[in-house]
């Protein structure tokens, strides 16, 4: 390889294994009450504050969204599911703060935005020259497969939202305060951080 792309392989790799890790992190507080979390119990309430019905499911799917995807995403393993998992589940997440605008500081979509955009950024462009996926002969890092992992994952995402939309309508009038709760319980560290999936 040239000095060029010694250069481009190694700066993917870091940009991959902290997205990966930040995500493998962030699922496991939902799944395991890990890193400060509220595990599978207190994620639920945050899910089903939030809308997403049933909530125990939801909570579980995110957490593996998150935890699964993160870890192979940080290997650079399976690379198109796990950016395709990622992009989903952050979708989903993206979904529930967008009423409240972009920035983060302000209950937005900017963190969970940039995460989903890496994750399919990932799976698009592939984890690069330093990853389990190019050791392995790019087996599970195939063109076609991008491309049907991110219409599948997406297309789960669209259902659990539109799922998530009518459970909305049909609340009883508090449910936007609930879904306010369920987003302060989550910029408290008292919900789910990412939602959805």
């Amino acid at each position: 390889m040239s000095d060029g792309s010694h250069r481009t392989d190694l700066g993917l790799a870091i940009f991959r294994v902290a997205l990966g890790a930040t995500l493998a992190v962030h699922g496991s507080q939902k799944l395991f009450g890990w890193f400060g979390g509220h595990g599978l119990e207190g994620t639920s309430g945050g899910m089903e504050a939030m809308g997403f019905l049933p909530a125990k499911t939801s909570a579980l799917l995110a957490g593996l969204g998150e935890t699964g995807g993160g870890t192979l995403l940080a290997l650079g393993l399976a690379t198109p599911v796990a950016g395709s998992a990622a992009a989903s589940t952050m979708l989903a997440a993206g979904a529930v703060h967008k009423p409240a605008g972009f920035f983060a500081t302000q209950g937005g979509f900017e963190y969970a935005g940039i995460l989903g955009l890496g994750g399919a950024a990932m799976a698009i462009g592939g984890p690069g020259y330093f990853s389990l996926d190019r050791l392995i002969g790019d087996r599970l890092n195939r063109p076609w497969m991008a491309a049907t992992a991110l219409t599948i994952f997406g297309a789960a995402s669209a259902a659990v939202l539109a799922r998530r939309k009518r459970a909305l309508e049909s609340a009883a009038p508090t449910s936007q305060d609930q879904v306010e709760q369920g987003m302060t319980a989550e910029a408290t560290g008292a919900g789910t951080g990412q939602e959805g999936a």
